[in-house]
Order: structure tokens, then sequence, then C-alpha cells
């Protein structure tokens, strides 16, 4: 596994549409500007690649196009780390114009970037794992660096700045405070403060031994879901396949599996047909821990952790609840690959290679 280093000032970063183009749309404006001015604060360059701009409908239709900007990235020596704008739902469309391509395959052997995203960006992430890259399951362009309030969330502010050289932070705690999703995005609400509530919680283990460790892998459940069926796209699951996507069995095998769910809410019978598959996968099987992100807003806060128990069915397998990665805000930045130590003791995960 290639750990690409860390940004230092002065570094050109890329933003990326990789699946929805909702960056390039005239309400995505004002969040362009803030995410602008707080890159350049750390002492970087954002570049902008030549179709991250260009749109929802003309990026639905030219999946070609958001692969060309990812390839084209990579093969920029000035270019140091790449940020996904947001997430979506079929970047999974990309795959054969990367995993055919031997040019981007070589590039990212030979020129590894930090790579940070979440949601449908577990597809790249997963992309990558095979590959050999190790990437960053954390902040994004549009909801992190572009948050409209008059400053980023501090928590997940610590996890972009775990990014730059000299902030490494080797522990995750749990944020203190939970914010619950905006009902206006708009420019008109630039300012405004988001409805915080006090983290009453913290990392919750509802099983298993209280100290375990393994290699970081997972996503969003969703996507995970969407990689095995055709639930969503029709040929999803077939093009997934095609490339080996989703990790064998025995890729698993002691690892921590990491799943957390997205905007949409997944119902309860949704969430526990997910949890199966990844049950029918083997993965419980194999794995030496689960860490699951708080769903967005607590929503069926109490009927996912039943789910997960009963679905999951052994009570050896340590499973950590409420961790803050993913949709919920704030979010944490998870690496794929790296090892992680749990330890519930000290209610913290440590990460021990990187």
């Amino acid at each position: 596994m290639q750990y690409a280093r860390k940004l230092r000032k002065g570094d050109k970063v890329a933003i990326v549409s990789l699946s929805s183009g909702m960056l390039g749309e005239e309400f995505c404006s004002h969040n362009i500007e803030i995410g602008v001015k707080r890159l350049k604060e750390y002492g970087l360059e954002p570049v902008f690649m030549p179709n991250a701009l260009k749109g929802i409908e003309y990026l639905q239709v030219h999946p070609q196009a958001r692969a060309k900007d990812l390839k084209d990235a990579f093969q920029d020596n000035s270019i140091a780390g790449i940020i996904c704008a947001i997430g979506g739902d079929d970047t999974y469309r990309l795959l054969p114009y990367l995993m055919e391509d031997e040019e981007f395959i070589k590039a990212v052997e030979e020129h590894p970037k930090l790579f940070t995203g979440f949601s449908d960006t577990t597809i790249n992430h997963l992309m990558f794992y095979k590959l050999g890259l190790s990437t960053y399951y954390g902040p994004n362009f549009i909801c992190d660096l572009g948050e409209i309030a008059d400053e980023m969330l501090p928590y997940t502010k610590r996890a972009f700045e775990s990014y730059l050289e000299g902030n490494e932070s080797d522990e995750i705690l749990s944020s203190d405070t939970w914010y619950e999703e905006r009902e206006d995005f708009s420019r008109a609400a630039i300012g405004t403060e988001r409805k915080t509530h006090k983290e009453e919680r913290g990392f919750e283990l509802l099983q298993g031994s209280e100290i375990f460790k393994g290699g970081l892998l997972g996503g969003c459940l969703e996507s995970l879901y969407d990689v095995l069926t055709n639930s969503r796209y029709e040929d999803e699951k077939e093009v997934c396949e095609r490339y080996d996507l989703f990790p064998n069995k025995e890729e698993w095998i002691g690892k921590i599996l990491f799943i957390e769910t997205c905007e949409e809410k997944p119902t309860p019978e949704l969430f526990e047909r997910e949890v199966l598959l990844l049950k029918e996968k083997g993965v419980f099987d194999v794995v030496n821990g689960v860490l699951v992100g708080k769903p967005q807003d607590e929503a069926y806060y109490q009927e996912y952790k039943d789910i997960l128990i009963r679905v999951i069915d052994n009570e050896k397998l340590p499973i950590v609840y409420n961790v803050n990665f993913g949709h919920a805000m704030p979010r944490c930045a998870l690496q794929y690959g790296a090892v992680a130590k749990v330890d519930m003791k000290q209610k913290k995960i440590y990460v021990i290679t990187s």
C-alpha cells in the first residue's frame, strides 16, 4: 500500500467532480468562493480541473470527462492532492475509463497523491485500494471547505488540517457536538450556523472486546450495497464485478470494516438488507471489528443499533457505533489501509500506521 505525502504550503490541490456535477451550477457558486478562500488561507492553490465546473447535465452524460479530470490530476506532477467536490450516485461509470487505462494506473503507482472525499466516492476509494493507494474517507469541497457558516465546523476543520504536513494526528476522539443537516444551503444563508446538539453518547461499544485493531476498509453502506446489486442502476453490479471492485473475503481478513449511512436516511428495512448482504459475503466472519458512523440527524439511531446486533449475530465481534465519519456532521477522516487500534477503555481510535 502506498501512502501519499501530506500537503505543504504552496501545493496545488485539484478539485474534481467525479459523480454529481453540482459544483458547476450557479447555486453552488458561493460554496466555490468560500472553499477557495479557505484553501488559500492554508497556503494551498486550488486548481479546478477542466470538467469539474461543467454542471450536472454535462457530467451526467459524459462520465469519460469526469474520468479524464482524475487521470489528468494524477499525471500533473505539480498537483499534490485531490479533493472531491461532492459525492453522487453513479461514480461506478468512471471505472471502464480508468481501470482499463494503463497510463492512469501507471500514474497512480508512480505519483501517489492525497485523495479525499466520502459518500459515493466510496467507489473511487475501492478502486484506489485495489491499485494500492491509500486514500481518505473524509472531507470534501462543497460540504466542508464550502460550509457556509462563518467557519468550518471545528472537528471537521481539524480533520482537514490533519492532511497538512506538521498537523498529523494519530488519534480520533468523539466530537463533543453534533449538527443537524441544513435545510437552506443558499447564498442567502451564508453566515448562519447549523443547529447544534451536545453529544450525549460518544462512541458506543455495542458488543465485543474493548480493544481491537486492523486495517481500515469500508465506506458508505448504500454505495457498497449498490456495488453488489442492481438496486440503483441496472448495470452497476456487472461493471463493478468486471473490475473486482468489492474486496473478496480474503481481503477482509483482519480488517476493521467501517460503514455509515447516506443523506437518504435509509429505512430500517433497507438498512437490514444492506447489512445482511455484507453478512452473506462473509465479511463479518473474518473482520476484527466494525466501526459504524453516526446516522445523519440521528435518524433511526436505535433501530440501526438493534439491526446490527441481530443481523451480525456474533456477540464476540466488536461493534463501535456513533463514530463521527461520513454524512453526519461533523466528520473525521479515515485512511484506507492504515492500521487502527480501537480502545474503548479510552474511547479513542489510534491510527498506528499511515
